[in-house]
């Protein structure tokens, strides 16, 4: 994990504890480095819930209630997928606010609709609105990853930001 990742998780974990939310994630291409970063962070444990690892189809369906529907017309790199998986995250855990990845790392597996880099994202509130984004890195598998990390942990950060501006 590089110095960047750690330092966000250490923001996000002192802006959840302020809140006294705890964190879910869901994750797909980044294969547990979002749960890496966050349990890095000494004391991570006043504020991570628990997250989910769902490389497969199958996985995101069984584990977080993503509808088969869904990846039949959309397919797994897909903003709707990636809104299912928070939602079943949260709905799967104790947690207040949540954050799914899905994407494609490579180096295959791109195509010209959804090229290697692609990488979706949403971050939601429980009970609240989900908020996507989708973003196309450039690099190798491991620069893709290590900016879907740093990527979902700046949208945590927004999404708090927003949440206590409203409150």
């Amino acid at each position: 994990m590089n110095q960047n990742s750690f330092d966000l998780a250490a923001k996000v974990g002192v802006r959840l504890a302020q809140c006294g939310l705890k964190l879910v994630t869901a994750e797909s291409c980044t294969g547990g480095w979002l749960g890496q970063a966050v349990t890095a962070v000494a004391g991570s444990s006043a504020w991570y819930e628990r997250g989910f690892i769902t490389y497969s189809n199958a996985s995101k369906c069984e584990m977080l209630g993503v509808q088969q529907t869904t990846l039949d017309r959309y397919g797994a790199v897909s903003a709707q997928t990636a809104q299912e998986m928070v939602i079943g995250a949260l709905n799967r855990s104790h947690a207040q606010i949540g954050v799914s990845i899905t994407g494609i790392a490579g180096p295959d597996g791109g195509t010209a609709l959804k090229p290697v880099g692609m990488v979706c994202f949403a971050w939601a509130l429980k009970d609240g609105a989900v908020r996507q984004e989708i973003q196309c890195f450039q690099g190798d598998r491991e620069t893709i990853r290590r900016l879907s990390v740093a990527t979902a942990l700046q949208g945590i950060l927004h999404l708090l930001s927003d949440a206590t501006a409203v409150a």
